[in-house]
């Protein structure tokens, strides 16, 4: 996905040793590289994500930065970070957006479009 000259790329991943399916606990674990195909350099500011599960229920994360780093990513490179998060369900969903500010102090926000989380082999 490619917004702002910025490309976003998730891979994900079920934890299954950290997940007890039979307390409604599923970890899953997200790999996040945000490419800088632009001419200007930007910072991360802020993230703010909307994670879902499959019955529906919502949990809204945002704060500063991302694992505690709020990166400059230049012009021409990428910033690549792994975080995980904990829904009830073995399928859910996750969207949001990064604020990133540029070297002239414009903000703009970086839109990541909803990506899956699942089990392996849960869906076709």
């Amino acid at each position: 996905m490619v917004n702002n000259k910025f490309m976003v790329r998730v891979v994900t991943h079920y934890a299954e040793e950290q997940s007890e399916p039979d307390k409604k606990r599923y970890v899953f674990s997200y790999t996040i590289t945000i490419e800088n195909n632009g001419d200007r350099d930007a910072q991360l500011l802020r993230r703010k994500w909307l994670v879902t599960d499959s019955n529906g229920k919502k949990l809204v994360i945002e704060g500063d930065g991302v694992v505690g780093e709020q990166p400059h990513i230049r012009a021409g490179e990428q910033y690549t970070y792994t975080s995980g998060t904990v829904i009830e369900t073995p399928v859910g969903a996750m969207q949001g957006f990064y604020t990133m500010v540029d070297l002239n102090s414009k903000e703009f926000d970086i839109e990541v479009m909803p990506f899956r989380l699942a089990l392996p082999n849960i869906l076709h």
